[in-house]
């Protein structure tokens, strides 16, 4: 294990941190709040300080980078970035505990949008921006950042892959462009390109700059924490329905916007998971309509808030604008399926994702054919290529590695002794990077009420699902550690 190069990674990414707090803490001292201002400026301080020494003790390592390394870069990673991005929360004194300052930083990166909190409105604007924030950050990905932002020398930039793989959502990773930083750079100017829009389509609703900003943070990382006790319930049906497109459009695959980029409009239309993803989304709505039309005053109020929910759940958003728990039996299940189908591969959704569903519904047919025909040879192929059989090889490891921790975490969370509804649907949205769930962590409540041992496997559910789980195995694997380079 080079443990030198990826002290170098450890600290890059502390530092970016560091960086990314400087707004919340001039938000903090625009506003007047001394107490989140100092909190932050000792943040900053301390993170800038050790991140420098670490480079500096790591700065002659020899450039040798394998998937191995790559892997625990992202997980370490997330995990330390966490736990800096958790300071400022527990110096004010606006979330004192640890753990749950901790909770709420990994649901924030992470993009799940769990929360602790009952009263969001009584924290401070610097707070609430920094947690809005960090679903931005998280939503791509601040390893994918860092490859768009820092050279790599010819001799190191093979390892900037093995780094984009291990943090990147969906079966497996390509290139738009031959140069993996190149590849990163668009996928994060196509990202803020996005959010900017989103920002200026909800100024036009009548939010407040701030307001726009938090919110739009959220929708562009699919992460849902909101600036209101609410959510986004008391905000306009125009701001839900620039929300509801916006989230619908940060789940798909990011590589569709940059083929549409290239006027390449057919393939796109042509792609297979787009076409499920809007298709599911679209039976949806139409499903929870008529079965939960007795729930509004309007069909085209049932329609527009049925549209919201599917958004937000389907891509693992999280924003509430009614309390579907209160719902018919037929369309929660219908939301509870969405949680785990999840949005579209290469987005900053969250989930199985379509794509691996299509791909197993592909292998099903397949092998069905081929029991038929044991000599006849059959592929899969999807968007007109054949899928590499290490790709369904990887996909049903993951597949069996993604019921397994579902099924642990959810025995050990029952120990709580809190209803079967609320510990299965806890552990299925954060495993999904969700937020709400059913019963006591619906739309309207929080996850305060778990003892400290089922936060923390929350927390490690909702990384593994963040990380598409491998990379948070590895960190528990002593093969992992056991070779140094």
């Amino acid at each position: 294990m080079n443990y030198r190069i990826m002290g170098r990674f450890m600290s890059l990414i502390v530092l970016t941190e560091a960086i990314f707090m400087l707004p919340a803490w001039a938000i903090s001292v625009l506003y007047g709040e001394f107490e989140s201002a100092r909190a932050f400026a000792v943040t900053i301080a301390a993170t800038v300080i050790v991140s420098v020494l670490v480079y500096v003790c790591c700065k002659r390592a020899r450039i040798r980078f394998y998937a191995r390394e790559g892997l625990v870069c992202v997980g370490l990673g997330w995990l330390i970035m966490s736990f800096v991005g958790c300071l400022p929360f527990m110096i004010s004194g606006e979330i004192p505990e640890f753990i749950d300052a901790y909770f709420e930083t990994v649901s924030g990166f992470t993009t799940t949008g769990a929360s602790i909190l009952s009263d969001v409105e009584a924290m401070s604007k610097g707070m609430l921006y920094w947690r809005s924030f960090t679903h931005w950050l998280g939503g791509m990905g601040v390893l994918v950042f860092l490859l768009a932002i820092v050279p790599a020398s010819g001799k190191g930039s093979g390892f900037t892959m093995h780094l984009l793989r291990a943090e990147s959502p969906g079966p497996n990773v390509g290139k738009l462009v031959p140069r993996l930083r190149q590849t990163a750079g668009i996928l994060y100017l196509l990202y803020l390109v996005l959010t900017i829009l989103c920002f200026v389509f909800l100024l036009f609703g009548g939010m407040s700059p701030f307001e726009a900003i938090c919110t739009a943070y959220g929708t562009a990382g699919t992460g849902g924490f909101g600036i209101k006790n609410d959510s986004i319930a008391s905000y306009s049906v125009y701001i839900q329905n620039v929300c509801t497109v916006f989230m619908i459009l940060f789940g798909v695959n990011f590589t569709c916007y940059y083929l549409l980029l290239l006027g390449k409009v057919k393939e796109v239309f042509k792609d297979e998971e787009l076409r499920l993803y809007l298709g599911i989304i679209f039976a949806s709505i139409v499903l929870i309509s008529i079965n939960a039309r007795g729930m509004f005053s309007s069909l085209g109020e049932t329609v527009q808030q049925s549209a919201f929910q599917v958004a937000t759940i389907i891509t693992t958003t999280g924003f509430a604008t009614t309390d579907f728990d209160l719902w018919p039996t037929f369309s929660k299940a219908i939301l509870v399926i969405l949680m785990v189908c999840g949005a579209s591969a290469g987005s900053t959704g969250g989930g199985f994702k379509c794509g691996r569903i299509l791909l197993l519904f592909k292998a099903l047919k397949r092998d069905l054919r081929k029991t038929l025909n044991p000599q006849k040879i059959l592929v899969v192929r999807n968007n007109g290529q054949m899928v590499n059989e290490k790709v369904l090889d990887n996909l049903h490891t993951y597949l069996i590695a993604y019921v397994f921790i579902i099924l642990i975490s959810f025995l050990v969370v029952c120990l709580d002794g809190e209803s079967l509804t609320t510990s299965m649907t806890a552990v299925i949205s954060c495993v999904n990077n969700i937020g709400p769930g059913l019963d006591q962590v619906g739309p309207t409540s929080n996850y305060n009420m778990f003892s400290v041992w089922s936060k923390i496997v929350l927390i490690l559910d909702m990384l593994a699902g963040r990380l598409e789980i491998f990379p948070i195995m590895i960190l528990f694997s002593r093969n992992t550690w056991r070779k140094m380079v």
